[in-house]
């Protein structure tokens, strides 16, 4: 059970001598969608502009080294080792979560390493989230909001949008992306609360598809008057436009960058965030589907999620496409397949590979039902890949959806 609190983590902290005090200067993100992917944009353009960049993730897909990228490397498994022993010394024994001393391991490691910035998402909401504990980040910033983890943030859209609201602080630039009107409402009103300059897209930025590209625009008085003409970001879909621009309005906030739109335009197309819309174009998974098929992860796992991967899938109709799908029990499964059910026929249900909290293929099977889908339950991801492409149907896209567990599950299993 998540017990939500900052006590426990200040404690250790304290004890391990503020190391969340000596950062560099850090951008802080919450949101329910999008968050790792504004970062991901952040950390490939700030690099491109020869920046050294800490990075804080979670969760990982594969390897747990991935949510801690220390002066733009992922730490090593020796110098991971030492920071969390260093850690658990600290804590003696005393009650912890594992979020929380993995957030203090990050700490640590950063504050050993020098930096110019440090990207910082939170785990789980935002007011009493472990990464909450700094106490005057550079720029706050808000992605899209929306329902999930209902049990631990609230059961309404501004219930939520409190909570990840709780990272504004007094003084503190905070950028947010368009938010549902209830979201938003709770959003200014915090910043109001808190003296924290508040800095909305369509107000400060906007952003629109163009041609083979997109448009960005600063707005005065919040952000210069600019407008770039760039290319279409690395990471696909409309959705990753929005998130792209609120990285690079961020960009425009930080001290000493300079924008270069040729570094801009690098950093875009380098940029990397696994399991979003991400095509496999080759290993073990990808050999069991015949040639012409392509196979597909993305790992959104909620209703927001869900309608914005819709509309990157309604480019797709040029083709069959088949769902493989797995979630977790916790999750809104028919909330988060019904914005799919009008762009497929066809859902392959699995569970997820070692996690008790998974909901069995069955299960899923029937949560597909439920919202119109043929749903077949399967054994496994390699069983549901089998039969995906033996309908006799022309080549066609397999889209493995539904959990961040399942995508790490299968990049795992493709090698």
């Amino acid at each position: 059970m998540i017990d939500l609190s900052l006590a426990r983590i200040e404690r250790l902290l304290e004890r391990l001598g503020h190391p969340e005090r000596q950062l560099a200067p850090v951008i802080h993100v919450a949101g329910t969608n999008g968050k790792g992917s504004t970062i991901a944009f952040m950390k490939a353009m700030l690099e491109a502009l020869g920046c050294a960049v800490h990075v804080y993730t979670s969760p990982h897909l594969v390897r747990f080294n991935e949510r801690i990228v220390v002066a733009s490397r992922e730490i090593d498994d020796d110098s991971l080792c030492a920071v969390l022993r260093e850690c658990e010394a600290a804590n003696a024994g005393e009650p912890i979560t594992f979020f929380e001393i993995t957030t203090a391991a990050a700490f640590l490691a950063f504050a050993c390493t020098p930096a110019d910035f440090t990207l910082l998402e939170t785990g789980l909401g935002g007011r009493l989230d472990a990464t909450n504990v700094v106490a005057r980040p550079l720029i706050t910033v808000l992605t899209p909001i929306s329902l999930d983890h209902q049990a631990f943030l609230g059961e309404t859209i501004a219930e939520v949008a409190g909570e990840k609201a709780g990272i504004l602080k007094p003084g503190v630039p905070c950028l947010t992306v368009h938010q549902p009107a209830e979201a938003a409402a709770v959003i200014a009103n915090r910043a109001a609360d808190v003296g924290a300059a508040l800095i909305c897209e369509g107000a400060g930025w906007s952003v629109k598809p163009e041609g083979r590209g997109w448009v960005f625009e600063g707005r005065p008085p919040r952000l210069p008057q600019t407008h770039l003409a760039l290319p279409m970001p690395a990471l696909p879909g409309v959705h990753q436009i929005a998130n792209a621009g609120l990285a690079l309005a961020c960009l425009y906030r930080l001290p000493g960058i300079t924008i270069d739109t040729s570094a801009i335009a690098r950093g875009l197309a380098r940029a990397h965030w696994p399991a979003r819309l991400q095509r496999l174009e080759a290993g073990r998974l990808v050999d069991l589907l015949p040639a012409g098929w392509e196979l597909w992860l993305d790992g959104g796992h909620n209703p927001g999620a869900a309608q914005a991967l819709a509309r990157h899938l309604e480019g797709w109709r040029d083709r069959p496409l088949v769902l493989v799908f797995g979630m977790l029990k916790t999750k809104d499964n028919s909330g988060f397949l019904a914005p799919l059910a009008g762009l497929t026929k066809r859902a392959l249900t699995v569970a997820i590979p070692g996690e008790a909290a998974s909901l069995d293929a069955e299960a899923a099977a029937a949560a597909a039902r439920s919202v119109g889908l043929a749903a077949e339950a399967c054994e496994s991801v390699r069983d549901a890949l089998c039969r995906a492409a033996s309908s006799g149907e022309p080549p066609g896209r397999v889209l493995i959806c539904g959990s961040l567990y399942l995508a790490g599950a299968v990049l795992e299993a493709n090698g």
